[in-house]
């Protein structure tokens, strides 16, 4: 079996053409085979026009397209990224990371990509594998990993979620800050501590309280953080414990304010350990 290391660092004095087509002429493979691969993985990265250029004259991103192409003309078996995109800024990441999908869409290579950036787990996988302390947590589309949770490791790892720690009533209900909250996902064992997470997003955040009180906690308002297009909350409840709440930028609520959480029974998912 074949397996490539994708490289950031590129061959300074070659250019772009030479660097990605190296190794194929390490292989001693012939001239016509190598300009006809060449032709066509720069035309799959959208390298033809820079061929004849030198790594220093190219950005970050396009730098890191060459180190790509370099490892996937050869057509490796299996191709390793190991934090491809880490010294990349944030907006040629994003970029990137779509691009990266795109060319395993397009040539359907086995990829094992090493990352600590969430977004770019989700974007550019078809099964997570969630390690901690060198063991998988747990492994799952991306859809499984964050709908789905089973410890609080996972549910803090992927996406922003509150994990709620409180007493089992039963195996479908846990007892927190003096409520209690219908939960699904797995199953609580009476009379024992329990934890459920539950996403930020999914919180909704009342000024005032509802008819129905089901699965909603009372809390106070201490931080409250405008991002535009959302509001970002911090939330106590009676027992000291803290939520954060993402919410509409229209619901502008104070500081010191009171309000009611409630937390969706079907997004109260019990954790494991």
């Amino acid at each position: 079996m074949s397996m490539i290391f994708q490289s950031y660092a590129l061959w300074p004095h070659m250019t772009v053409a030479e660097n990605v087509a190296y190794g194929l002429e390490l292989r001693k493979i012939d001239r016509a085979t190598i300009k006809q691969k060449l032709a066509a993985i720069l035309d799959t990265t959208h390298l033809g026009e820079l061929a004849d250029r030198y790594p220093g004259e190219l950005s970050g991103g396009q730098q890191q397209r060459v180190a790509l192409a370099r490892a996937l003309i050869v057509e490796p078996e299996t191709l390793l990224l190991d934090e491809p995109l880490s010294n990349l800024d944030a907006n040629l990441r994003e970029e990137m990371r779509f691009e990266v999908r795109r060319l395993h869409d397009e040539y359907r290579y086995t990829t094992v990509y090493v990352t600590h950036d969430q977004s770019e787990a989700m974007t550019t996988a078809d099964v997570i594998a969630v390690m901690n302390a060198g063991k998988i947590e747990q492994a799952g589309s991306p859809e499984d990993i964050y709908d789905r949770p089973r410890s609080e490791f996972v549910a803090r790892f992927i996406g922003s979620s509150n994990v709620i720690k409180g007493k089992a009533i039963d195996e479908a209900h846990l007892e927190c800050a003096g409520a209690t909250l219908r939960c699904t996902g797995g199953k609580l064992v009476a009379g024992t501590e329990g934890a459920v997470a539950v996403r930020q997003h999914v919180v909704r955040l009342w000024a005032s309280k509802p008819d129905n009180t089901e699965n909603v906690v009372p809390g106070t308002v201490v931080r409250q953080v405008f991002l535009g297009a959302s509001r970002d909350y911090l939330v106590e409840l009676p027992d000291s414990s803290q939520l954060r709440v993402v919410a509409s930028a229209a619901e502008n609520i104070p500081q010191g304010a009171s309000v009611w959480l409630y937390l969706p029974p079907d997004r109260c998912r019990v954790l494991s350990g």
